[in-house]
């Protein structure tokens, strides 16, 4: 499996639109899987859910007492004065301001403003959200409190959902008055302060917080709908009390656009300045703009230095980011050991790109002893925190049976939660940030893909091949290069939906031109045999080339063929030859089995029938029919081999099983024989019969024989269809089954049955006439 870090291809080619896959997994036994959503803003709203076992936070609740030393004068007070002094959270909410930033001459104590900050959230009005929603950020960034991200995804929700509630009230404008309206702008603005907030972490994810990228979506949408009033408190924070936390989060909006036009230059502005304050998710964030030369020349030293400084304070993401460095060799020495040890380290404070690499390194045995069920485990741990690359890899394991019982079920569960995620990006409005981000997308598009693999073959849900399709379309419209191959063919074969040659062709074309190795031979292929497209064998070889130049075992083997056959190129021996064995190194049966055939016939090349029995044995040993009556005939005739009549018996029947029409002739010859197996007319017949309906001439002539003699039927004949079937051999060339159907036309018995006039009437003409 490919490396499921940012910088790797995702080799694995569904989450319920709820806050986190906590619903029970499906069991094997089940099929039935939540459907795509309708590609629509108004379905996003409706299919939001929050999980089960986990109440949704009203709108005018108000937020548990948090930790904080209580004064009683002071709760005395403010249960007297609660409903006749409305102000009051203002005075609380202002002095914590002063407490937090150090304003108006204050002394600066952040334990203190967490007190008052806390007093100010128990009221119901503007200030207390206001305070819930700055309570949050506390909480986040570990201001006067421990760092508490579960805690602050609470506050931001609580004080996000009070304007929401508002808003929704504000829809009867003419039964409020004006001092209302104002009222709900104020929650509102408040509100998208926290909802800014929400859309990062539910974008992000930070340990403990559930990615959820169709949620971010609808929180980002608020902020962009009250624009830049949504971080004023921010701007201030940075702006004026040059606060840290500030200054990264402020660098954030300026990165990503909130509140504002994407500015490289004024975000690494503001990253340095939380860097230079020993913030570690500013050093951190300012490591990765060295690293990918965002607003800044870019230096992986650099990078790796910053992020091994944020991840020495504890920061989870920057530790992910020095185990990557060390995986990879970005900016230091490669050191697997290093990179386990970091990954270990982000993944055990919950960071779940840890987890799904944690994942990785145990599934692949890198710097590790390889232990499939501890990759499971990680992958898991990480897909249940929502990250889409997590539950792509769990659903590839559940589906395949690696490092846990085999579920398809289950498997195409996880990637429908991966699958849907992508969906935000109808309802989001935040550009993507940073190369994690940036993979939602690769692995949403795969995750897509292999929804629409599943149902086409109903591999753990019911087959379903016009879903099949729209999961295709889905991805290849997003990109995917796997995803338009895939409906390339469909489009071609008419899986889904009406066959269309020209749009297989331009789906085969756009992904063959992103490098896609097996759309570069289908496109070949197409060239080849005029599919969509006027034939052109320059063209076809060019792409088939391109395929197996790509890695692709089957288009090298395709590639064999054209130098074998001379087809776009000039006939060479040699090079196919070479390519052939390119492919059979590959473990492609065809590869083996055309390389084969050219050591046992020494065509232009020294005859090698060991070599040629060895690799027949092999694609036999894949169920290729074409070896396995190949290495019958080796085995019958001990060429390169010992001759043994029963085993090659065995061999041809797996062949003619498998459809090998020459197979089902030379089985049928044995069962006739009894060469290598007891003597069986009936069965004999059977295999006889099937050959030549599938087109073998010499099954056809005998099989005219045995029933012109009743041989094999009991000894009683039946002119009619060996009449028959020795007029098919004789349309295919068989000059004997010609002269013998002479012979029986002009038979007087035949004659007095009218099937002589039978035979002449379908336009059959003697070779001798």
């Amino acid at each position: 499996m490919p490396s499921t870090t940012p910088t790797k291809a995702v080799r694995r080619m569904f989450q319920s639109l709820s806050h986190s896959p906590r619903h029970p997994e499906p069991s094997a036994s089940s099929s039935k899987l939540t459907p795509p959503p309708a590609n629509s803003d108004s379905k996003f709203s409706s299919l939001f859910r929050r999980p089960k076992g986990k109440r949704k936070v009203s709108a005018h609740e108000t937020v548990p007492t948090l930790e904080c030393p209580e004064d009683t004068s002071d709760e005395q007070e403010r249960h007297v004065v609660t409903d006749r002094h409305v102000n009051l959270a203002a005075k609380y909410y202002a002095f914590a301001e002063k407490l937090m930033f150090g304003r108006d001459g204050q002394k600066k104590d952040e334990k203190k403003a967490i007190k008052y900050y806390t007093k100010a959230a128990e009221y119901k009005n503007e200030d207390g959200a206001q305070a819930q929603a700055v309570l949050g950020f506390c909480y986040e960034f570990g201001l006067g409190v421990k760092q508490d991200f579960l805690a602050a995804e609470r506050l931001y929700m609580v004080a996000a959902n009070k304007g929401n509630g508002l808003g929704a009230l504000n829809g009867h404008a003419k039964k409020r008055p004006q001092w209302y309206h104002y009222e709900c702008l104020i929650f509102q603005t408040i509100a998208s302060k926290a909802a800014a907030q929400l859309a990062f972490l539910r974008r992000y994810g930070r340990p403990n917080v559930k990615i959820d990228r169709v949620e971010a979506g609808i929180w980002a949408k608020r902020v962009a709908e009250i624009g830049p009033s949504a971080i004023q408190w921010i701007v201030r924070a940075a702006d004026e009390d040059d606060h840290p936390a500030a200054n990264y989060a402020r660098g954030v909006c300026h990165h990503d656009g909130v509140g504002g036009p994407v500015d490289a230059a004024k975000a690494v502005s503001y990253y340095k300045r939380s860097a230079a304050q020993g913030h570690p998710r500013g050093e951190g964030i300012l490591g990765y703009c060295y690293g990918e030369g965002f607003g800044v020349k870019q230096d992986e030293r650099k990078a790796f230095e910053l992020y091994l400084k944020a991840a020495q304070h504890g920061e989870s993401v920057s530790m992910y980011n020095v185990a990557h460095s060390y995986e990879e060799g970005i900016g230091v020495e490669r050191d697997l050991q290093k990179a386990v040890e970091w990954y270990t380290k982000s993944a055990n404070l919950g960071n779940c790109y840890a987890q799904n690499s944690l994942g990785y390194i145990y599934e692949e045995g890198l710097g590790v002893q390889r232990d499939e069920a501890k990759a499971v485990k990680w992958y898991r741990m990480s897909a249940e925190q929502g990250y889409p690359w997590a539950q792509c890899n769990l659903g590839y394991c559940l589906q395949s049976g690696v490092g846990a019982p085999k579920n398809e079920v289950a498997g195409s569960y996880w990637y429908q939660l991966a699958a849907v995620q992508d969906h935000s990006r109808w309802v989001a409005c935040i550009p993507f940030k940073e190369d994690i981000a940036r993979s939602f997308t690769v692995t949403t598009n795969r995750a897509q893909h292999n929804l629409g693999h599943a149902y086409q073959y109903g591999i753990g849900v019911e087959k379903d091949e016009k879903m099949a399709v729209d999961w295709y379309r889905r991805s290849a419209d997003a990109g995917n290069g796997f995803a338009m191959h895939s409906l390339g063919y469909c489009y071609q074969y008419g899986i889904g939906t009406a066959v269309d040659e020209s749009k297989a062709f331009q789906l085969y074309f756009e992904s063959a031109s992103l490098g896609h190795a097996p759309a570069q031979l289908s496109l070949g292929c197409c060239y080849r045999n005029g599919i969509g497209v006027e034939p052109n064998d320059k063209e076809a070889f060019k792409w088939i080339r391109a395929s197996a130049l790509n890695g692709n075992d089957m288009g090298k083997n395709t590639l064999g063929h054209l130098y074998e056959d001379g087809i776009g190129t000039e006939k060479n021996v040699r090079k196919a030859m070479y390519w052939y064995t390119q492919g059979a190194k590959l473990g492609n049966a065809w590869a083996q089995t055309n390389l084969a055939a050219l050591l046992s016939e020494g065509r232009g090349i020294k005859h090698r029938q060991k070599e040629a029995v060895r690799l027949l044995r092999l694609a036999a040993a894949q169920g290729h029919g074409r070896a396995q009556m190949r290495l019958a005939n080796h085995l019958l005739k001990g060429r390169g081999c010992e001759a043994n009549p029963e085993e090659a018996v065995g061999w041809l029947e797996k062949a003619a099983e498998n459809g090998c029409v020459a197979a089902m002739s030379k089985l049928a010859e044995c069962l006739e024989a009894g060469t290598g197996c007891a003597q069986d007319l009936p069965r004999a017949v059977v295999w006889l019969e099937k050959a030549a309906e599938n087109g073998c001439v010499d099954s056809m002539s005998t099989l005219a024989h045995f029933l012109e003699t009743g041989y094999g039927y009991g000894n009683t004949p039946n002119i009619p269809r060996a009449v028959h079937w020795y007029e098919q051999a004789a349309m295919w060339g068989d000059h004997k089954a010609s002269e013998r159907l002479i012979a029986l036309v002009a038979n007087p018995s035949f004659l007095e049955t009218g099937g002589s006039a039978k035979i002449f009437a379908w336009g059959y003409v003697a070779p001798a006439a």
